[in-house]
């Protein structure tokens, strides 16, 4: 999302960025109509196809662009969905999208056509797994019994839990969860002083200490930190390579716990 894609030396920089994760062993690539109304997509094409057997291309829908206050509105009915899907898959240069997950759940249209319609776009060969995005337990627990789930993306770091309950629910279904915004805390407000001074032992940044936390939190979690360059791509990736110890997970908690959510 946060890679730009206008014309000349800053869409150079994206795409090179987009290479140096693929080379660096990432393996999952997120991203959607939304970013950029498709355009982040094609950056995705230029960039990366053809795509490595083993590289995870994720796309969403069922968000479109109109002329309303916000700029987007709610549109998962099965036949926009399905045209939805179309155009991800040309402005991705493929016949299958790996994962494709629901941006949001159309509140007026019902869950079971919403997920019908992405299981019968699965079933044709055009989808390969089926992903939500910012859902209740309740949601998933309807998304499933019309249609395997394979992951859930919702909003979670160290200091933003509203979705435990999720995360708890995929974990124990076995659905990958991708927390987005995973360093929000420390990108945005500064980071705390315990997450600082974690930081400061292991001789890592903050947000390296809050992926960190991530990764330990679960064996299905898979954070999505975005970049725009390639030297914080780096730094990101080195996140994976932090051990936090029981002690210091346990003093990044309390810190979350008497913390206002941002």
């Amino acid at each position: 999302m946060r890679l730009p894609t206008g014309p000349g030396a800053e869409r150079e920089a994206s795409v090179a960025v987009a290479r140096r994760a693929v080379e660096r062993g990432v393996t999952l690539i997120d991203t959607a109509h939304l970013y950029g109304w498709g355009a982040n997509e094609e950056l995705l094409a230029e960039a990366l196809h053809p795509y490595p057997d083993d590289l995870l291309i994720t796309t969403k829908v069922g968000i479109l662009r109109n002329d309303g206050p916000e700029g987007w509105a709610y549109d998962a009915r099965p036949e926009s969905l399905r045209e939805q899907v179309e155009q991800g898959l040309r402005r991705l240069r493929t016949e299958r999208v790996g994962l494709l997950q629901l941006h949001r759940i159309d509140p007026e249209v019902p869950v079971t056509d919403q997920i019908g319609a992405l299981r019968e776009l699965q079933l044709e060969g055009k989808v390969g797994h089926i992903g939500l995005s910012e859902v209740t337990v309740e949601q998933l627990a309807e998304a499933r019994r019309t249609a395997e789930i394979a992951s859930v993306q919702n909003r979670y770091n160290l200091f933003d839990r509203e979705h435990e309950p999720v995360l708890e629910a995929c974990e124990a279904a076995g659905i990958a969860f991708l927390p987005w915004r995973p360093v929000a805390v420390a990108a945005e407000s500064g980071p705390s002083s315990e997450v600082a001074a974690v930081a400061a032992e292991l001789g890592a940044t903050a947000p390296q200490v809050l992926l960190a936390w991530l990764l330990a939190r679960s064996p299905v979690v898979l954070p999505i930190p975005g970049t725009a360059s390639l030297a914080h791509l780096e730094e990101n990736l080195a996140a994976a390579d932090l051990r936090l110890t029981d002690s210091r997970r346990q003093r990044l908690d309390r810190a979350a716990a008497t913390t206002p959510r941002p």
